[in-house]
């Protein structure tokens, strides 16, 4: 822009705004060559600072507020440690289960949902190794208890690209899950829907569950997407 419009997009005299653009020039935010001013890569500065801090949890808060409240079901993130899954994100909107879930609570992953799409993001031998010295719990009658099982199901949520769990970490909890990707394709987290039994049959939960959480995975993973590119760009600068 010209030094005559930038004092008309943002109503300063000529001679304030030329002020301001060659402090601007001088601290490398704008350059100029004399007639027209340009902004520089350095804006980026501005917002890295806040962009590279954000984490995981804090990128996926509104997409699973929302999905929330589309679906009107508790949503969660989880990650993968061990043969674990630790929840670092999660949205309630009433009291599913009999064990109270926090930010930092655990669960077996072969018993859930979350767990089965980080287990399957992993290759079968290294899903055979992380089970080899470890029993796979049966936490009721439903759960899968054998690695060749797991290994089968596993397979099938590789394929599928989600896992719904029906009553296996718990009587009367059934459970959708996705996996969050990122942009060179990794999986990072997974994100799920939780719900009751008594509300709807697996076949309609799923119907009512898919499409938003599939909605809520691809903003999730574009959030990703934008916060990594700014810093690999601030980081070739």
């Amino acid at each position: 822009m010209s030094l005559s419009e930038v004092a008309r997009r943002t109503g300063l005299t000529r001679a304030t705004a030329r002020r301001f653009l060659l402090t601007l020039c001088e601290l490398g935010y704008v350059r100029t060559d004399g007639k027209v001013f340009a902004l520089t890569v350095r804006v980026l500065d501005l917002g890295y600072s806040y962009l590279s801090g954000l984490r995981l949890q804090d990128l996926a808060m509104q997409h699973l507020e929302r999905l929330a409240a589309t679906v009107q079901e508790t949503t969660s993130v989880s990650v993968l440690d061990g043969t674990d899954i630790v929840y670092v994100a999660r949205v309630p909107t009433k009291r599913i289960m009999s064990i109270g879930i926090t930010i930092g609570t655990r669960f077996p992953a072969h018993a859930t949902s979350m767990g089965r799409v980080l287990l399957a993001a992993l290759p079968p031998e290294e899903v055979a190794t992380r089970y080899a010295s470890v029993p796979l719990e049966r936490r009721t009658s439903r759960t899968i208890a054998a690695l060749a099982d797991l290994l089968a199901e596993l397979e099938r949520v590789r394929a599928q690209g989600w896992s719904l769990t029906d009553q296996e970490l718990e009587h009367g909890l059934r459970s959708m899950a996705m996996p969050i990707a990122d942009a060179q394709g990794r999986v990072l987290a997974a994100v799920n829907v939780s719900s009751h039994v008594s509300t709807r049959d697996a076949a309609s939960f799923r119907a009512l569950v898919a499409e938003p959480l599939a909605d809520a995975v691809r903003g999730i993973e574009s959030e990703l997407a934008r916060t990594s590119a700014v810093s690999r760009l601030m980081a070739s600068h």
